[in-house]
């Protein structure tokens, strides 16, 4: 998130702060799933393979989430 992000999500309220909220989080989860993606893809160690993978399923089911209650806002 840049500053600029931080500073409309300081600034926003009710449910304009929720939707940046959701919208930052959900950016952030994907990067965090794109990087497990690429340990999973590239890694070496089974372990760190292993927790990425479930990264993955975590953040996913949590990126599907946070867009349904985008859509329901």
């Amino acid at each position: 998130m840049s500053q600029e992000d931080m500073t409309a999500l300081e600034e926003a309220q009710g449910t304009e702060a929720a939707r940046l909220y959701l919208e930052q989080m959900t950016a952030h989860h994907e990067g965090a799933a794109d990087m497990a993606r690429d340990e999973v893809a590239d890694g070496q160690n089974p372990h760190a393979i292993t927790l990425a993978e479930q990264i993955i399923n975590d953040q996913e089911a949590e990126i599907a989430q946070m867009q349904q209650m985008l859509t329901d806002l």
